[in-house]
C-alpha cells in the first residue's frame, strides 16, 4: 500500500488515531525516545528526519524536571510542569523547521506523580482553548502499583478529561521490571510481569466508550539492558489478548494498540513479534542514553591531554584549548550517536521510509 502522508509538526487527535491505524495495517511501530533537553529532542527529530518516519518525543517526569533546570524547587512538581511544557514548545517549534512529524507524550506518570500531569493537561487546555489542538498528543498514567480496578477507575476519569481535546491516553497493566526514572521494580516476582489477557479485556471495556487509548501490557519486560536469560519477554500475551477481546466483544482484528515498554536491549526478532500482534510504540531509553553518552566519552579520553586547562596541551605550554573544551562540539559527537540508534531502531520496529512527507 501507499505511504502514509503526514504534515511536518506535531500530530494529535484523529490523525494519530489513524498513525496508529497505519502502523498496525503494514506492520510497523514507531520509537518514542525519552528527552531530556533541547540537545536530546534535537537529534531525537534529526532521526526522524534521516528515517523518513515520525518520531515519538516523550518526557518524564524527571526527564521534565531536567528540562527546567535540577535548580528549581519541584516540592509542588512545578518544575516539571514547566519542564514538559519548556519541552512540548521547544518540539513544536522545530519539528516544522526539521520538516518532520513527531507525537508528543509525557511518561511514566505514577499515582504520587498525577499533580504533575494534571499541571500539564491544564496547560493544555489553555492550549487547546487557543489553538484548537493539545499541546500534548498524548499523556500516560503508569498505575500498575494499584489494584487493577483503581488503575481503571482514574484512568477512565483522566481519558474522559483529555478525550474532549482529543487525545489518546496510554495506561499500564502489570509492571515492567527492572529501575527506571525513579522507579525500581528490580526486585518484581516474575509472574507480576506478565499481563492477562482478562485485565487487558476490562480495559478495553471501561476505556473504549471514553476515547483513544493505547495499552502497555507487560510481557516480561524489563526497563534497562539485561543479560540473556534473566528475562523471558513473552509476545505472545499480546496476541492472546487481541484474540481474547476479538472473541468476547466481536471485535475486528486487532482491537487494541499495544505500547513495547522495555524496549531496550530486545532482540530483532522480539521486536518483529511484538509488532506482529499490535504493537505501534516501542520505548527506548537505556539504548539512546548510552549512544549519546559513549561518543562523548570516547572524545574525552582520546582529547584527555588537552581538557586538562584553557592553555596547554601536547602541541606546547601556550596553546589554547578552545576548540576541545567548547561544550557545542563535544556534545554534538553525542546527538549524532543518539540520532544513529534510533535510525536503527526505526529500522527495527519496520518503520524506516514507510511514510511520505
Amino acid at each position: 500500500m501507499a505511504n502514509l502522508k503526514l504534515s511536518p509538526g506535531v500530530v494529535t487527535g484523529t490523525a494519530l488515531k489513524e498513525l496508529f491505524a497505519y502502523c498496525k495495517e503494514v506492520d510497523c511501530a514507531l520509537p518514542a525516545v525519552n528527552v531530556i533537553g533541547s540537545s536530546s529532542a534535537n537529534a531525537a527529530l534529526a532521526a526522524a528526519k534521516e528515517a523518513k518516519a515520525p518520531i515519538i518525543i516523550q518526557l518524564s517526569h524527571t526527564g521534565s524536571q531536567f528540562f527546567a533546570g535540577k535548580t528549581l524547587d519541584n516540592g509542588q512538581q512545578q518544575a516539571s510542569i514547566a519542564g514538559s511544557i519548556a519541552g512540548a514548545l521547544h518540539v513544536r517549534t522545530l519539528a516544522k523547521t526539521y520538516g518532520v512529524p513527531a507525537v508528543l507524550h509525557t511518561d511514566h506518570c505514577a499515582k504520587k506523580l498525577l499533580p504533575w500531569v494534571e499541571g500539564v493537561i491544564a496547560a493544555g487546555e489553555e492550549y487547546f482553548a487557543k489553538n484548537g489542538e493539545p499541546l500534548f498528543s498524548s499523556h500516560m498514567l503508569d498505575l500498575s502499583e494499584q489494584s487493577l480496578d483503581e488503575n481503571l477507575e482514574i484512568s477512565r476519569r483522566t481519558l474522559a478529561r483529555i478525550a474532549k481535546m482529543n487525545m489518546t491516553l496510554e495506561i499500564e497493566l502489570g509492571i515492567t521490571g527492572g529501575e527506571e526514572d525513579g522507579v525500581d521494580n528490580s526486585g518484581t516476582d516474575h509472574s507480576k510481569l506478565y499481563t492477562q489477557p482478562e485485565d487487558v479485556l476490562k480495559a478495553y471495556d471501561a476505556l473504549n466508550p471514553v476515547g483513544s487509548f493505547t495499552v502497555a501490557a507487560a510481557f516480561g519486560n524489563t526497563h534497562g539492558v539485561y543479560a540473556p536469560g534473566n528475562v523471558k519477554l513473552k509476545p505472545s500475551i499480546l496476541r492472546d489478548s487481541q484474540t481474547y477481546i476479538m472473541e468476547k466483544r466481536k471485535t475486528g482484528p486487532e482491537p487494541v494498540n499495544f505500547v513495547f515498554h522495555g524496549g531496550s536491549g530486545s532482540t530483532e526478532e522480539e521486536i518483529r513479534e511484538a509488532v506482529s500482534y499490535g504493537c505501534v510504540k516501542m520505548n527506548i531509553d537505556t539504548d539512546t542514553q548510552w549512544a549519546y553518552t559513549q561518543p562523548i566519552k570516547k572524545f574525552m579520553d582520546e582529547k584527555s591531554a588537552y581538557l586538562q586547562a584553557q592553555l596547554g596541551n601536547p602541541e606546547g605550554p601556550d596553546k589554547p584549548n578552545k576548540r576541545y573544551i567548547d561544550p557545542r562540539g563535544w556534545s554534538h559527537l553525542g546527538e549524532k550517536g543518539f540520532t544513529t540508534r534510533l535510525v536503527k531502531a526505526f529500522k527495527d520496529l519496520g518503520s524506516f521510509g514507510k511514510f511520505d512527507f
